[in-house]
């Protein structure tokens, strides 16, 4: 694979430096991207560098991962219009823990030459004098230099303190100690990440006399003008703590026509040949959506599991099926993915000591549970077989009892298609 080549095809250069595609040429390269420490999970927004770091190993590059402990003390104002708040160093190492985990599921750190490596700038500034820092490093980089950056003038109306005027200094010199310590001689990144990583490869000119090298990509955005890994429930989490396997499936298997074709050569590492059938297929039929099932698949598998994936394969049909299969489908489920899918609709909480005595329909659907207005209106749906639980329609002889529980806490209501009702039982 030649990197410079498979990132064109797949949208993923958004600046580069003259060299850098002649520099891959020479040697077993190495490169790192920084991750910021802000949360105790990567969301997907953080898949792009990932992915970037993972088609350099691919192609035969070492990959370097840099966990920001001294960053992500400061805090970068890229693409920031007001300063961030700043985090323990407690918070900060047990951020950067459970995001080391989840960099270990996509590279490989035993192959050889190219295997890859978690780094953490806290242990090389953890040791460093402020009057030596700004007398040996900060001498290289002038004030105008520093004004002329985005991320830097874009603040100036608003205001940024002195802390984060600093941080594309100390950015630098982490390009500056790799390039140094570990013969790295690239850094790749968002392009909001431009000015930083560029103060760092000045700075290597000026202080090392070397030539070091940068590349971006462009940050993604939906095509609808939502931003790009957001639900109503805020960010797409890889933790399945914060996303369930379930929801993160979901989001890549309602991704837009509009939008499914980039993402599946962003995130996927499906070849060119792969993806071009795909969407052949896909635009043959949209309705079958193929491409967002193979991106889904592909990457709910490859950040959680397969199993994962095919249970939320699995709730997702029990949805559109009818008959004993939905039926029985639904009590297969267990409680938690029951409660990931039905999150959001209107939910009542029943006691079991009600339940055990038996709970008739009219009364869970007004008097319990109130999700219709009266007697009346329920008896009416019921008549005109509108009323299900748990995807068996029902008439008003109906009892509901702990016999109908799924996962032994929740039971399923439903008036129609489309208005669902959950029950949940304590």
């Amino acid at each position: 694979m030649e990197l410079i080549k498979e990132l064109t095809w797949r949208g993923m250069i958004h600046d580069i430096m003259p060299g850098t595609e002649e520099q891959l040429t020479k040697e077993i390269t190495s490169a790192y991207v920084g991750f910021d420490p802000t949360a105790d999970s990567l969301h997907i927004g953080n898949l792009v560098p990932v992915m970037l770091l993972k088609f350099l190993q691919l192609s035969g590059h070492k990959p370097i991962a840099l966990v920001g402990g001294a960053t992500g003390m400061i805090g970068d104002p890229s693409g920031k219009s007001a300063e961030r708040q700043l985090l323990s160093l407690e918070d900060i190492n047990f951020n950067l823990e459970a995001q080391k985990k989840q960099l270990e599921q996509f590279l490989d750190f035993d192959c050889g030459d190219n295997s890859a490596e978690i780094v953490n700038n806290y242990d090389w500034f953890k040791d460093i004098n402020l009057l030596d820092f700004i007398r040996d490093t900060g001498k290289h980089i002038t004030i105008s230099y520093m004004m002329s950056k985005d991320s830097v003038k874009s603040r100036l109306e608003s205001g940024m303190s002195f802390t984060e005027f600093t941080y594309q200094l100390i950015q630098g010199f982490d390009f500056l100690y790799l390039y140094e310590n570990k013969n790295c001689k690239i850094q790749m990144g968002g392009s909001d990440q431009w000015g930083n990583i560029v103060t760092g490869t000045e700075l290597i000119r000026r202080k090392a006399r070397g030539e070091a090298f940068a590349l971006t990509a462009p940050l993604i955005k939906k095509a609808d003008g939502t931003k790009f890994g957001k639900s109503e429930g805020g960010n797409i989490w890889l933790d399945p703590k914060k996303t369930s396997p379930y929801k993160f499936y979901q989001y890549w298997l309602n991704s837009s026509d509009a939008d499914v074709e980039n993402f599946i050569k962003i995130f996927t590492l499906f070849d060119k040949e792969t993806i071009d059938a795909l969407i052949i297929k896909h635009n043959e039929d949209k309705g079958s959506r193929v491409l967002q099932k193979a991106l889904g698949k592909d990457i709910t598998c490859r950040v959680h599991s397969e199993e994962e994936y095919e249970n939320a394969v699995k709730a997702s049909e029990i949805l559109f099926k009818k008959g004993q299969e939905a039926v029985d489908g639904l009590k297969s489920l267990s409680a938690s993915l029951i409660q990931d899918i039905f999150e959001g609709v209107p939910q009542a909480t029943f006691s079991k000591a009600d339940l055990a005595n038996g709970i008739d329909i009219v009364s869970a659907f007004v008097e319990k549970g109130k999700f219709l207005s009266s007697n009346g209106e329920a008896r009416r749906e019921l008549k005109q077989n509108s009323i299900s639980v748990n995807k068996a329609k029902v008439n008003d002889t109906c009892v509901l009892t702990e016999e109908d529980l799924i996962g032994g806490k929740y039971i399923l209501l439903q008036k129609g298609k489309k208005n669902n009702y959950l029950v949940t039982v304590e």
